[in-house]
């Protein structure tokens, strides 16, 4: 197949469009790989993509799409085959260079993981949010953090990297509280492990921030950042950590140095995008066996090419919960 079929965003003036164009194959350069993409997502990054002014793409036109999973249909590198299954993501995938919104794609052999325990349409649903997911969790494990300890609290527990991370540690045996602010999403909240939810954090919004509040958490994955991060900085356990990865409640954080020289608590900063691909490809592995997750159905949903439109609008306006996954093979 030597044409395939994308998804192109394109900017003019403050306006970001999308349309279908059928592509020509280029040709290899060493040390690529060729990837008939069969299940890509939609991750906030991606909404930011087809959003005026989102910041995340280099230069339009791209095809978006940061999470790549498909099957090997030609390689230069003596790494990969034709008929590896394989996912990609991160670094300048769907940013600067084009991503997952096709029926091919072409990327650095070294940005990609071989799967050998997953589905390609499994890997999209764990995809960057399970990923990132995964790697809190690891830091809050390295970080000594057992599940005996005391409870761990998700904040942004519907999104992605909050419900996947809400069925890990509640897989391994921690206690789970989940922070939403979707009631309705409760139930299933609870069906993912957590063992209590809450609203979203500080529970008194009006409430003046203190340096120290009362101990609470033994650990955090913290999806929003702003006041809630700060929040869960000032009541962790002494030597709690939490692992931080959002900023969907502001890229601010109003607190002090007292829960780090107080409680000496740990803020450890989560990035899934430029992590090393020796390490990402040894978290898979995990991700393979001892974490993965363990009720992707209940966090994923399907959707043709088609509907990436509508779940970009609901994720812009904090509606969307779980995960959508996009089947590249309907919807065009």
């Amino acid at each position: 197949m030597t044409q395939y079929r994308a998804l192109i965003a394109d900017r003019a003036d403050d306006a970001v469009t999308s349309r279908v164009e059928t592509r020509e194959q280029a040709a290899l350069e060493p040390g690529q790989v060729r990837i008939a993409v069969e299940f890509s997502g939609v991750n906030f990054k991606d909404a930011l993509a087809l959003t005026p002014g989102g910041g995340v793409v280099r230069e339009y036109p791209i095809v978006p799409g940061i999470d790549v999973a498909g099957t090997v249909l030609e390689s230069t590198s003596g790494e990969f085959a034709e008929g590896d299954r394989v996912i990609a993501h991160g670094y300048e995938i769907g940013t600067a260079r084009d991503g997952g919104y096709a029926e091919q794609v072409v990327v650095p052999a070294d940005w990609a993981v071989k799967l050998t325990e997953l589905s390609t349409r499994e890997a999209a649903a764990i995809g960057t949010a399970g990923f990132t997911a995964a790697m809190s969790v690891a830091a809050i494990i390295d970080a000594g953090i057992a599940p005996g300890d005391g409870p761990v609290v998700v904040t942004g527990a519907t999104g992605g990297v909050g419900s996947t991370s809400i069925d890990l540690l509640a897989g391994l045996g921690y206690e789970v509280v989940a922070s939403s602010g979707k009631p309705a999403a409760a139930d299933r909240l609870r069906e993912l492990g957590a063992a209590e939810v809450i609203g979203r954090l500080p529970l008194d919004p009006d409430a003046k921030p203190r340096p120290l509040g009362k101990s609470r958490w033994a650990a955090a994955v913290d999806c929003v950042g702003g006041a809630a991060l700060a929040d869960v900085l000032s009541t962790l356990n002494y030597g709690g950590v939490v692992a931080a990865s959002g900023l969907t409640g502001g890229a601010g954080l109003a607190t002090t140095v007292m829960p780090f020289i107080l409680r000496g608590v740990t803020l450890a900063g989560i990035d899934s995008v430029l992590m090393p691909i020796g390490p990402r490809r040894a978290l898979w592995q995990r991700i393979e066996t001892d974490l993965r997750p363990r009720h992707l159905d209940l966090v994923a949903n399907d959707i043709g090419i088609d509907g990436v439109g509508a779940v970009v609008e609901a994720l812009r306006a904090g509606e969307y919960t779980g995960r959508a996954v996009v089947d590249l093979g309907r919807g065009w």
